[in-house]
């Protein structure tokens, strides 16, 4: 057996052994371990709910829908322009586990950095099967690069992008942590560990790679830039989102970088989304207090 394939099925293994019992589960049992959408009842009267509240937001007299940043059906992005020049920018990547949902059910985050002179983007990408991770990965640094690019003709600070992402949008939007451009990021309810995942239902539809469960897996290439990377999980969530961030931050904190993780307690993986949407949210505050923060360590 070559040297390379003995590294890593060790490497596979030793990932393995540090998640106790979860791959001698039944298939059924591990796909119920990361499916949120059954294990919150209201899922999808939250998912309307977000949509009825983000056509709001797109529909606003501010409000710039759909500015493309690439070729492809889904590579748009909506600016929602918090009223002032030189505004700190917070970059929103959807979750739906890479393959479900859009960037017009989440316009609705904007409200809350909104109310406190942010400027929001949200930005879309193409879903599974029809994008590898791989290549979601590539257009939404493309997006980044691109919002970036605008910040004269959009009027944000282009010193003062931040990214955040909830669920799939989490592993996003901590990849994009070793960009240049970016100042810190925020996942909510993130994924950091993809050895599970593709051993989920998950998978039928993002069929991964071995080459990207290694590579593009963040608990297996923590940032190497030092900006502040702020986790944050419900108290109520399945306990495999609650380990996933748990050990990333254990991970990250080992090799000193500035990470951090916060659980919140009665929020589940769709409630918690309402301290970023609420002004004084708990997110929402997180957020001020990281852009502060970044301002006075320049």
């Amino acid at each position: 057996m070559p040297a390379t394939a003995r590294r890593t099925i060790q490497v596979r293994q030793q990932e393995r052994d540090k998640i106790p019992g979860f791959f001698s589960l039944e298939q059924a049992q591990k796909d119920a371990a990361y499916n949120n959408s059954e294990a919150v009842v209201d899922s999808a009267e939250r998912l309307k709910d977000w949509e009825c509240r983000s056509a709001a937001c797109r529909e606003a007299p501010s409000a710039r829908p759909d500015i493309r940043y690439g070729d492809k059906p889904n590579n748009l992005f909506d600016f929602f322009p918090s009223g002032g020049d030189g505004a700190p920018l917070f970059v929103f990547i959807h979750g739906g586990y890479w393959h479900r949902n859009s960037k017009e059910i989440f316009g609705f985050v904007s409200t809350g950095p909104g109310a406190h002179g942010i400027d929001v983007a949200t930005i879309g990408y193409t879903l599974a099967p029809q994008a590898t991770l791989t290549e979601i990965v590539e257009e939404v640094f493309q997006a980044l690069a691109f919002i970036a690019a605008m910040s004269s003709e959009l009027g944000f600070d282009p010193d003062r992008i931040y990214v955040g992402g909830w669920s799939a949008g989490g592993h996003l939007a901590t990849l994009s942590a070793n960009l240049p451009m970016v100042r810190g990021v925020i996942s909510i309810s993130g994924i950091f560990d993809l050895e599970p995942i593709a051993e989920t239902y998950i998978n039928d539809e993002l069929r991964l790679q071995q080459s990207e469960i290694e590579t593009l897996a963040p608990s297996r290439n923590l940032p190497v830039r030092p900006i502040p990377v702020a986790l944050f999980v419900g108290g109520d969530e399945l306990p495999e989102l609650q380990r996933q961030s748990r050990e990333f931050t254990e991970r990250a904190c080992a090799e000193h970088l500035p990470v951090t993780m916060m659980t919140l307690a009665g929020r589940n993986h769709y409630t918690i989304m309402e301290e970023l949407a609420a002004p004084d949210g708990m997110l929402t505050s997180a957020l001020i207090r990281m852009i502060h923060g970044s301002a006075t360590t320049g």
